[in-house]
């Protein structure tokens, strides 16, 4: 019940906004969101690389409901990769494909991605796609592999392990050693599709995990690019402690190098993880939203699971 109701609120003009307006509400969402503009997350970003923390900027929007909206999602991707070449930090991109008209038209979706690819390969910046609800996963993963086939390489591609699929693309993915963000999943699926009960996921995901590392240690156990470009393949995006620990428990046991395996965790979330991590000698990257909508983020982020209120609240009091 609580979860449905965060989704719809999230979907919500008359929700969003008053809350876009009320500053408390944006007092804590801007934990969680760098900012509005562009060199908000510039600035963000500069700051977790003194920490020794690389980014990946997505800028918020998705399911554009026109062409032109689409085109202009790209122009702004474009900017970023042109700010982040500038600034030289140590960060790439996530981009979701509805947000450049997947839902609308695949060709013109096509050519937008192709666009972006091509700038951010001029960069030498890897561009990761976000995975979005299970009726986008084939068309994504289609993309995905119609981009490396032309020789547009510099792209990654995300994992759910909620999905029961998930095992299958792994392993195929795995033949050309894809760098892949593996995540639980953050949509509501159907049972037919999707392991309903949290322990099934945790388990998938550990599996998966065990595949991701298995397949960085067959194609040589390529590292985090120190320029913080481009990740290793394996890239676990988790704030579970348990599933960490299996990780790191798994890579050792296999001999496969610390700076092979990435951590990714949310921006604002676990801080004092995303530092211990660090100072252990993983490479970690923050996945670091902004932009003007960043109302509908926030409340799907509350909405992946209704503990997540509690979980967003306390983070708030914690440095």
């Amino acid at each position: 019940m609580l979860r449905a109701w965060l989704i719809y609120l999230s979907k919500a003009d008359w929700a969003q906004r008053m809350m876009s307006h009320w500053a408390p509400a944006w007092r804590v969402a801007s934990r969680f969101v760098a900012g509005d503009r562009l060199e908000d997350a510039i600035r963000v970003t500069r700051e977790l690389n003194n920490q020794g923390i690389f980014v990946t900027l997505d800028h918020l929007g998705e399911s554009t409901t026109n062409l032109d909206e689409a085109q202009q999602a790209t122009e702004h991707i474009l900017q970023m990769l042109d700010a982040l070449n500038e600034a030289q930090v140590k960060a790439n991109a996530s981009i979701k494909l509805t947000q450049i008209g997947l839902a609308l038209d695949k060709a013109a979706c096509e050519a937008n991605l192709r666009k972006i690819l091509s700038r951010a390969k001029e960069y030498g910046i890897m561009v990761r796609i976000d995975m979005e609800d299970s009726p986008w996963v084939d068309a994504t993963l289609d993309l995905y592999d119609k981009m490396r086939a032309e020789g547009l390489d510099n792209v990654g591609v995300v994992i759910q392990s909620y999905l029961y699929r998930s095992e299958d693309d792994v392993r195929r993915l795995m033949q050309h050693g894809a760098r892949v963000r593996l995540v639980k999943g953050a949509y509501k699926e159907p049972p037919e599709i999707a392991y309903p009960k949290k322990q099934d996921v945790d388990a998938a995901y550990d599996r998966l995990t065990r595949m991701l590392i298995d397949g960085a240690k067959a194609a040589g156990a390529p590292p985090a690019s120190e320029d913080g470009k481009w990740p290793p393949i394996p890239a676990l995006g988790t704030h579970d402690e348990a599933r960490i620990a299996y990780a790191k428990e798994y890579a050792a046991s296999v001999g496969l190098p610390k700076e092979a395996m990435e951590f990714q965790m949310l921006y604002g979330i676990r801080r004092d993880l995303q530092r211990q991590l660090a100072e252990e000698g993983y490479p970690v990257r923050v996945y670091v939203p902004y932009g003007t909508e960043w109302y509908p983020y926030f409340m799907r982020r509350l909405a992946e699971r209704p503990a997540n209120l509690w979980f967003f609240v306390s983070n708030f009091f914690k440095k």
